[in-house]
């Protein structure tokens, strides 16, 4: 189904959502239509602050919007379907557009696979009719669907387009870029170089795949690292726990600025605690490069500031292999909690691969590679 056709169907005019590779189509011409405006689109933080951000919009016009997201942020939903939008509290309406990962009969990886069995379930508890669109359904039964919905939402209440892989298309080439020097796999190895036997545990997505594939081609041990394969955002949280219950190991977090983004007061928790021992570095190319490479709001922000703000004591930027290098030295040798923002371009191998063990073998590795005295 072409993209333009379900935007025609559904008739809103304002979007609102966190980016999905399975939805890339949707958000190139969300993208390539409007950019980011805040009348028509705006990328949020994660998929609560779009769903609150998009009650404000109703609540402002009497307008429908419409929210898209990876099935992952339906837990990020929850509380605000069931405490805010639900119809026996303020009857917000509102469209969800919900790409469907690890669609059962569809392979896909290991942190998609329950999140796609539990996708339409999910929806189901939370009271959100749903209609999935798939690369067969056609023009006038997504039409169908979009009429019964409009009943729906007339009373107050919330449905969802669940979209199969491949179901929708889109023309237009959309490229996103930034002048940033560095590679995020050039910063990932010389993190490994500096970082030696210390433990890594590392963000979702391509930063965790060329992780293993730095070990991979050094001939190094998996064990140093716990690959945070889902679970978007809390790859600094789970280094935090590490940390404090191992305060004689120095624990580095390689994190993202999409990441970082999705759950921002988890910072606030790491520079009340200021554990001694850890070394967070986020790795900023303002976008969502995973996932298709819309942007973040990381562009025009200051990491720094925040880090600092939130106690960390020490808080840096890296733009180039030489200040970056002195950063992580720096890091390594002093004993206080430490912040590295390091801008990076966008863009990945075209051959990269992904973790060849099981999340459960990773997870075990590392446990006991902690347990190691």
């Amino acid at each position: 189904m072409k993209v333009e056709k379900l935007v025609e169907i559904i008739g809103a005019d304002f979007y609102t959502g966190v980016p999905d590779s399975q939805l890339k189509a949707l958000c190139n011409y969300l993208m390539k239509t409007y950019g980011i405006d805040p009348h028509h689109h705006v990328i949020a933080a994660n998929e609560g602050n779009c769903t609150a951000l998009a009650a404000g919009y109703h609540l402002a016009t009497g307008k429908v919007p419409v929210v898209y997201m990876q099935n992952s942020g339906e837990g990020n939903i929850i509380n605000p379907v069931a405490s805010l939008l639900n119809d026996k509290v303020y009857a917000i309406p509102m469209v969800f557009i919900v790409g469907w990962r690890g669609e059962p009969g569809i392979h896909d990886e290991p942190q998609h696979i329950y999140q796609g069995e539990v996708t339409v379930r999910l929806l189901d508890d939370m009271g959100i009719e749903s209609f999935i669109i798939g690369k067969d359904t056609t023009d006038e039964e997504v039409e169908a669907a979009m009429a019964h919905f409009r009943d729906v939402l007339a009373q107050g209440k919330d449905v969802a387009f669940v979209i199969r892989k491949g179901a929708l298309s889109y023309e237009e080439k959309v490229v996103y870029r930034n002048d940033n020097e560095m590679t995020r796999e050039q910063i990932i190895q010389m993190i490994a170089d500096v970082s030696g036997e210390d433990p890594i545990v590392s963000t979702t997505g391509k930063a965790s795949r060329e992780l293993f594939e730095t070990r991979t081609a050094r001939g190094q041990s998996h064990k140093y690292d716990f690959l945070t394969v889902g679970s978007m955002g809390h790859s600094s949280s789970i280094a935090l726990g590490v940390a404090l219950n191992k305060p004689d190991r120095r624990v580095w977090c390689v994190d993202g600025d999409g990441a970082a983004l999705m759950h921002l007061g988890a910072m606030a928790v790491i520079g009340a605690n200021a554990p001694k021992n850890l070394i967070h570095i986020v790795i900023n190319n303002t976008a969502h490069e995973t996932v298709g490479g819309m942007p973040t709001v990381a562009g025009s922000m200051d990491l720094i500031a925040i880090a600092k703000a939130c106690g960390y004591p020490h808080a840096e930027s890296a733009a180039n292999p030489e200040e970056l290098t002195a950063a992580l030295n720096a890091a390594k040798g002093r004993e206080e909690l430490s912040f590295i923002e390091v801008k990076c371009s966008i863009g990945a191998r075209d051959d990269l691969g992904r973790p060849t063990t099981t999340a459960l073998e990773n997870k075990e590795n590392f446990m006991a590679f902690l347990g190691e005295e």
